[in-house]
């Protein structure tokens, strides 16, 4: 089991500090624009990490309830994970001949997963993984259309753009044909304005009326996130995901489960579907599945991953997918997670950040809804609860730096805050991270810029 940490020590000095500020500046004059609006916010440097603590260029440190977004499962510098990299970076780091490190990671992926998912691919990217798993669907099913969710992310490929379930999608031309998007069980905030559990799931019987008259009637794969990360880490009703495996099998469609947010630990269990005891046809992972390394890859099964084209040598590989070095990322990333117990820590000390959480809902007005499942929470702020209009992103990104400033790093600067931290989170640290959001909460209701 992991330790529980001491109390975190208060930021140094003003942030950000003189030297964040130095290689901010050297750096602008040459990356190119977009970078993650959380690093844009936080205006930091960081140079190092440890455990569930990251420390910028000035020496301040931060409790990290980011990760990466849910990346740094085993947090920072784990000992065992930089051990074991530093050994493979003296032996053999590319190429996609067998290795003792990957023939080890499959055999072991296969003795966790879920069902008749026994064979895996390796790739180095999210929306790589995702995009293969689609092209596996189509080989096998011989159709070509592909059903996603409102609030969904796959990815930001041009294969998969088209499966963004929101306006993020829009002035990039042309989206790849056949995608289909469908309402996600997303209760607090339901499209048809109704209220589980007496909606009866209407969204899952609005689903197959849409398929029914918006497709072609070829649709080779559902995929669908257990819990959806980035719309806000939404939790549906238990019955949401087994409905949707339904309505796959009606469709004679496969049922592609992304897990890259929701696997190894997040959730509490090994994997979201799991939950639910949903079995997917093919299952995409990454993520915390390599630490921080990148490292992904779909699994499915023999007869499944037998299918031409995508069985075809070279077909369904990748140049960097199942290196050796990434192999050891993704082994020793997952026997950590088996060995130090944290699955268990997840479910754990998620429940503990959940109750205080909650706790903070009772007491300020504008917290309208706190979920999660295992380290996977959300919570909406919102200017009135029963109209349960979001707070503007001027209240939201004041919240993110207020927060930064007391040295907690959490993606608050939108309506929808997401709370990830690595899984080697201690109860001590979660509540020393609730306790930093109280006092920003304070400072809100106190000026009332949330009713503006």
């Amino acid at each position: 089991m992991v330790k529980t940490a001491s109390k975190k020590e208060p930021v140094y000095t003003r942030v950000p500090g003189p030297n964040s500020r130095d290689l901010i500046a050297t750096e602008a004059e040459y990356v190119a624009p977009g970078l993650q609006r959380i690093a844009q916010l936080a205006e930091v440097a960081m140079v190092e990490g440890h455990g569930c603590t990251l420390v910028d260029a000035d020496g301040n440190e931060y409790l990290d309830f980011f990760a990466g977004v849910a990346v740094a499962s085993l947090g920072h510098s784990h000992p065992r994970f930089v051990a074991a990299l530093s050994r493979q970076l003296e032996k053999l780091t590319v190429g996609s001949f067998t290795n003792e490190p990957r023939t080890a990671l499959l055999k072991l992926l296969a003795e966790l997963a879920p069902g008749a998912l026994q064979r895996t691919q390796l790739y180095s990217g999210g929306a790589e993984a995702v995009e293969a798993a689609i092209r596996l669907a189509k080989s096998y099913t011989k159709k070509f259309e592909v059903v996603g969710f409102w609030g969904g992310f796959h990815g930001k490929t041009g294969g998969v753009m088209g499966l963004i379930g929101d306006e993020w999608k829009q002035k990039w031309g042309p989206l790849a044909p056949g995608t289909h998007l469908v309402p996600y069980a997303d209760c607090y905030r339901c499209p048809f304005k109704l209220t589980h559990p007496d909606c009866g799931l209407f969204c899952v019987d609005f689903i197959r009326k849409s398929l029914k008259t918006t497709t072609a009637g070829a649709v080779a794969a559902i995929i669908v996130e257990p819990m959806q990360g980035t719309a806000g880490n939404v939790i549906p009703p238990a019955e949401f995901l087994p409905a949707v495996a339904q309505i796959a099998r009606e469709q004679d469609a496969l049922l592609i489960v992304d897990e890259m947010i929701t696997g190894f630990g997040r959730t509490g269990s090994m994997f979201g579907c799991d939950h639910t005891d949903t079995q997917p046809d093919i299952m995409t992972i990454g993520k915390g599945f390599g630490s921080g390394f990148p490292v992904t890859g779909l699994m499915s099964s023999d007869e499944i991953t037998a299918s031409y084209p995508f069985a075809k040598p070279s077909s369904s590989s990748s140049s960097y997918g199942g290196n050796p070095l990434a192999s050891t990322a993704a082994l020793t990333t997952v026997e950590t997670i088996l060995d130090e117990e944290l699955v268990a820590n997840s479910q754990r000390v998620g429940a503990v950040l959940l109750r205080e959480l909650r706790n903070l809902q009772n007491k300020y007005e504008f917290i309208g809804d706190v979920r999660g499942s295992g380290l996977l929470i959300g919570m909406d702020l919102v200017k009135d609860r029963g109209t349960k209009e979001p707070l503007p992103s001027k209240v939201t990104e004041q919240i993110f730096r207020a927060a930064f400033r007391r040295g907690l790093l959490l993606m608050a600067y939108f309506a929808r805050v997401r709370i990830n931290p690595p899984l080697v989170l201690s109860e001590t640290e979660a509540r020393d991270g609730v306790a930093i959001l109280d006092e920003v909460f304070a400072e809100v209701a106190r000026s009332g810029s949330y009713r503006q």
